[in-house]
């Protein structure tokens, strides 16, 4: 009855996820602020699917805390990185401008210079001595005329080298914001990564207290096998109340692409599916270096990004036509829940979490809540 009560909760979060009539007919600001906030509610109620009503073992409430600790340090390094590689181009750009700013400035300080010569040769009074100088008066009209443009475009010269003055004044000192910042980018990224490895140090030590639990390999199996009937309970759950939704998911015509999806990550298959020496038999283990981004192998909504036992990060993709896709053991997350994704979009990245002794990712593909072959899904290679 407990576990009812918790999972009637996601109806009418999912409802509010897949029902296109209201998101619609707002404007575009209002529809992210409200889909923001389905995203937060859908990631409450899964921490609480997460949960299965027993009292975990403190090694494992403690893996679950690193992990999530360490993949939200590698979003943070990312982020920054990110950030640096973009201010490094805006750099280079600002640069670049100042150069052409100074070669124009150049330009128009030598044009002046020729201007200025040209009066100079005239004398102090060059109007007087056209005025003395000049018989025909057709032709005093025509040297004066050659004066005034020649005054004028000393004027405009004059003013374009105060344009250009005050252009390098103002690209001088974007340069300075930005290398302010890039020295703050580059104490902050040795912050992080000094973090980083902290956190790994504290999941090795957490792993090892988890193996050395085990008396044999066979305890470990059956452990890990329980985590994951557990986990499979939530996701049969999940599934169900999707299911009993009023207004269905729309399709994305997944079905009939079927053969032919594209990899979610490159790499070789290290465990097929329905392969029993481990626990990961309801998919593929698809063995990739850690931090490889992860994609989607086609569009739909994410419906879950967390941490589940069993799984360590978990993210879920709801396509329609009740087929989800799984994937399992991030590093960390490059999508959040209720957000919109394509095909080939970056959806996270490749890692070890769930205490995984190397990096790999463990991928699914489920119809009406049951495991099918990921492997008649994507594309041969």
């Amino acid at each position: 009855m407990q576990r009812t009560r918790r999972y009637s909760a996601v109806v009418a979060l999912l409802a509010l996820c897949y029902a296109p009539a209201g998101l619609a007919q707002q404007d575009e600001s209002t529809a992210r602020q409200q889909l923001d906030a389905i995203g937060q509610e859908i990631k409450s109620v899964a921490e609480r699917l997460t949960s299965t009503g027993q009292a975990r073992e403190s090694a494992e409430r403690e893996l679950r805390e690193v992990e999530t600790e360490l993949a939200a340090t590698h979003q943070r390094l990312d982020t920054l990185q990110a950030e640096r590689r973009q201010l490094n181009d805006e750099t280079t750009q600002l640069l670049e401008h100042r150069g052409r700013l100074e070669s124009e400035r150049a330009s128009q300080y030598a044009a002046l210079g020729q201007q200025l010569s040209a009066l100079y040769r005239l004398g102090p009074t060059p109007q007087l001595k056209l005025l003395l100088n000049q018989g025909n008066p057709a032709e005093l009209d025509r040297m004066q005329a050659y004066m005034n443009r020649l005054t004028e475009a000393r004027n405009r010269r004059l003013s374009d080298i105060a344009r250009l003055d005050t252009a390098l004044a103002d690209t001088q000192s974007a340069l300075s914001e930005r290398q302010d910042r890039l020295d703050l980018l580059a104490e902050e990224l040795e912050d992080q990564s000094a973090l980083l490895a902290q956190r790994t140090t504290d999941r090795r030590g957490v792993v090892s207290n988890l193996d050395d639990r085990y008396g044999s390999e066979e305890e470990r199996l059956a452990d890990l096998n329980q985590s994951r009937e557990e986990a499979e309970s939530v996701l049969r759950n999940i599934q169900a109340e999707m299911a009993k939704l009023a207004e269905p998911t729309p399709t994305t015509h997944i079905v009939s692409t079927r053969g032919d999806l594209p990899w979610p990550v490159q790499g070789s298959i290290s465990s097929d599916f329905h392969y029993r020496d481990g626990v990961h038999y309801n998919g593929i283990v698809i063995q990739a270096s850690a931090g490889t981004p992860v994609t989607a192998v086609h569009s739909g909504r994410v419906v879950f990004a967390d941490w589940m036992r069993g799984f360590g990060n978990l993210l879920i993709i709801d396509h329609g036509d009740q087929i989800m896709t799984l994937h399992a053991h991030l590093q960390q997350f490059s999508a959040r829940p209720g957000q919109q994704v394509n095909r080939g979009d970056e959806i996270g990245r490749v890692g070890d979490s769930g205490g995984q002794s190397r990096a790999a990712l463990y991928f699914e593909v489920r119809r009406g809540g049951e495991p099918i072959n990921p492997q008649r899904w994507i594309a041969r290679r």
